[in-house]
C-alpha cells in the first residue's frame, strides 16, 4: 500500500515485433465480477479512462524486449485481484 506496485509481464514470439502487436491488461476483483479492461498498448500506450485505475496506470515495457509490464501507482488493498496480461503479435498470439 502506497508504494508504485510492479506488474510484471514478459512474452514471446515467433513473428517480429511490428506495430500490429497488442497488449491488454484486464482486472478483476477479488469479490468476483466482471473483468475490467485497465490498459491497452498499441504501438502507444492507452491507459484506461475511466473506473478504478484512472490516472494511476502507467506503462513500464518494452515491447521490442518481450516486456510488457505496468506500474499502479498508490495502490490500495481494494485494489486487490487478478490482473491479467494478455499479448497478441499478429499472426502470432
Amino acid at each position: 500500500v502506497g508504494e508504485q506496485a510492479l506488474l510484471k509481464c514478459s512474452f514471446k514470439s515467433s513473428s517480429p515485433i511490428t506495430e500490429s502487436l497488442q497488449v491488454d491488461w484486464t482486472y478483476r476483483p477479488l469479490t468476483g465480477g466482471p473483468m475490467e479492461t485497465v490498459f491497452h498498448f498499441q504501438s502507444v500506450p492507452h491507459p484506461t479512462t475511466a473506473g478504478r485505475f484512472k490516472d494511476r496506470i502507467s506503462w513500464v515495457g518494452n515491447v521490442a524486449k518481450g516486456d510488457a509490464s505496468i506500474a499502479i501507482q498508490s495502490p490500495e488493498l481494494s485494489d486487490n485481484g487478478t490482473f491479467i496480461c494478455s499479448v497478441k503479435n499478429p499472426p502470432d498470439v
